[in-house]
This record gives structure tokens, C-alpha cells and sequence, in this order.
């Protein structure tokens, strides 16, 4: 079970105690931010591509944040390709509404996107549909394995 390993993973750098399960699910952001009682951007998603060569990515952008083409193609030098619902599990070790970089498959590049640098805090998930962590961003950056920060969404349309 996914939440089984995103407790293991925290159990070593101890912090387990700050893994949050809701007895509603959290598998999307709008749900998410009802669970933990936040803004619906401040909950860090995590996006699962997959490279030409086989090679499984995570992206964690902000709650809202939207990939955009041209950007991601100028970072990673291919189209964005999502990783199918199906092999998410299999490629990355979390299935859909639990995805994140903690406890993953050997392999998996985890980048951070820059649309998380807005805000102090932010809540990823640990594994299952119904968890979180609430993280500051010095904490993200120290457990999540991330290779580098990207900048890849798109910019955030004025109101």
C-alpha cells in the first residue's frame, strides 16, 4: 500500500507524526485543500510524465498551476507526455490522487516547479488519496529528492 511507503519514507527522517490521513479523499486539489483546510494552490501537486526514453519524471507544481507546452518542451527537449493512468502505479510506486515523491520507485527525477516558490508552506500527499504533509518549502526541497527547480507552468492569468 502507497501510504504505507510515504510513512516509511517519513519515519526515517522522523516525521512520521506529521503525515495527515482524512477519512474523505484528497485525490484532487479542491478536495485536498477541503481536507487540510487550505487554499486550493497551496497544495502541492504532483505531475507524472514520461520521457521518450523510458525515463518516469514527477513535476510538483502549486495547487493551480497549469504545464505549459512550450516551456516544458524547452526544458526537457520532447513533448510532455503524461505517464497513462494505468502504468502510474507500476513506474512511479503511488497510484493517481496519491502521487508523490516520497517512497517512490528507484529511477524516478523529481523536479520542483517555480510556482511553489510563492508560497511558505504547501500540503503534497503521501501516498494514498487521503494524505498529506504539510511542508515548508526549505522541508521540500530537503525530502523530496528533487533534482533541480524548473520553471515549466504556465503564468498565472490576472484577475
Amino acid at each position: 500500500m502507497s501510504i504505507e511507503r510515504g510513512r516509511a519514507y517519513f519515519r526515517e527522517l522522523g516525521m512520521e507524526d506529521r503525515v495527515m490521513e482524512f477519512p474523505v479523499s484528497s485525490a484532487t486539489v479542491e478536495l485536498a485543500a477541503i481536507a487540510v483546510g487550505t487554499e486550493p494552490d497551496k497544495i502541492c501537486k504532483t505531475l507524472s510524465f514520461i520521457l521518450k526514453d523510458g525515463t518516469p519524471v514527477l513535476i510538483l507544481v502549486s495547487g493551480e498551476a497549469k504545464i505549459a507546452n512550450p516551456k516544458y518542451k524547452a526544458f526537457f527537449h520532447e513533448k510532455a507526455k503524461m505517464i497513462p493512468g494505468d502504468q502510474v502505479e507500476s513506474l512511479i510506486g503511488h497510484d493517481i490522487g496519491g502521487v508523490c515523491p516520497f517512497g517512490i520507485n528507484d529511477g524516478v527525477k523529481v523536479y520542483l516547479d517555480v510556482s511553489l516558490k510563492k508560497h511558505e508552506m504547501v500540503w503534497p500527499a503521501v501516498g494514498s488519496e487521503n494524505s498529506a504533509i504539510g511542508l515548508t518549502i526549505e522541508e521540500l526541497e530537503n525530502v523530496s529528492g528533487y533534482i533541480e527547480w524548473i520553471d515549466v507552468c504556465k503564468e498565472p492569468e490576472a484577475e
